[in-house]
């Protein structure tokens, strides 16, 4: 759930539009309302699972601290409240975009392909990749090039993410009825699949920094955790079954590797925004000492920058 939202703010700070940061505040809230809200009902509906899976019998129904019912209303209340304030305060595009990720998470991925098939988290799991976008249509009110390929970077990492950790967990999946791909298929056939996502997920990685949209910060970050990673997979690749180890590795560094990535596109933004600000009040100043009405020559930003210069001299 914290990588879905920190996903989400990046989405919305990379975004050409600035939000006023009361309402960009009440949409992260609102988003991060909307992730716990699939969850409680994700819960609700796997009560039964979570009860017989060591990584999940201490959740608060299986432990009888709040019942099924109860979890069901406070998941729907949550959802409907998340939608509502994510509408109010930024546009109808985001939170019919929040509505549909915790419908497809709760109905498609939940009720309906958890149970039934090994590809249940390549599926299943585009809920997951669809907070940045989410973020991103709260400042802008549409979907554009960019969210959609921060869509795809975490659409490729969940099946490795996921798979690495169910390899150690296959029999309480399998004892859950969960058939998971290394319950159904096998760890050879399971590690061949983390590394065929894999090796699709550093190129498209380095996407943001190849479109021109994250600077060279995020292309070295990209290319240095990629590395990393593609390792990691094949030495859980050349592992023995006995080796519970490199599965675990992967997992655990998979986490790191989606954090870094994302917080090296919000430091790249980041500095681009203030390398624009000081150029364009540059621009803005070299304009007071010469002409002011050659302002109106320069674009929209620097105009802007140059009213922002003069009343600072005032």
């Amino acid at each position: 759930m914290l990588l879905a939202v920190f996903t989400a703010f990046a989405g919305l700070m990379i975004a050409p539009v600035s939000l006023d940061p009361l309402l960009g505040s009440l949409a992260m809230v609102a988003i991060a309302v909307g992730a716990g809200a699939a969850a409680a009902l994700n819960m609700w509906y796997d009560a039964d699972i979570d009860a017989v899976m060591t990584r999940t019998a201490r959740r608060p129904i299986p432990r009888g601290r709040i019942s099924r019912r109860e979890a069901l209303a406070f998941g729907l209340f949550l959802s409907c409240g998340a939608v509502l304030v994510l509408g109010m305060a930024t546009n109808v595009a985001a939170a019919s975009l929040l509505a549909f990720t915790i419908l497809f998470y709760v109905v498609v991925y939940t009720l309906w392909l958890k149970r039934i098939t090994p590809q249940n988290i390549v599926i299943g799991g585009a809920a997951g990749a669809f907070p940045p976008v989410v973020g991103w249509a709260s400042a802008t009110g549409d979907i554009g090039l960019e969210p959609i390929v921060l869509f795809l970077i975490i659409f490729l990492w969940t099946p490795p993410h996921f798979w690495a950790l169910s390899l150690n967990r296959a029999d309480e999946y399998q004892r859950a009825g969960v058939p998971m791909l290394p319950v159904v298929a096998g760890r050879a056939a399971t590690t061949l699949q983390i590394l065929i996502y894999s090796v699709l997920l550093v190129p498209t990685s380095l996407l943001p920094w190849a479109l021109g949209y994250a600077g060279a910060l995020f292309g070295v970050v990209a290319l240095a955790s990629g590395a990393v990673f593609l390792a990691l997979v094949l030495q859980l690749r050349r592992s023995q079954q006995s080796d519970r180890q490199a599965a675990q590795r992967l997992f655990l560094f998979s986490i790191s590797y989606l954090f870094l990535l994302f917080a090296a596109l919000l430091s790249s933004s980041i500095g681009d925004r203030s390398s624009w600000k000081a150029s364009a009040r540059e621009d803005a100043r070299r304009i007071t000492r010469s002409a002011p009405l050659a302002a109106l020559q320069f674009p929209l930003p620097t105009a802007i920058a140059f009213a922002v210069a003069k009343s600072e001299e005032a």
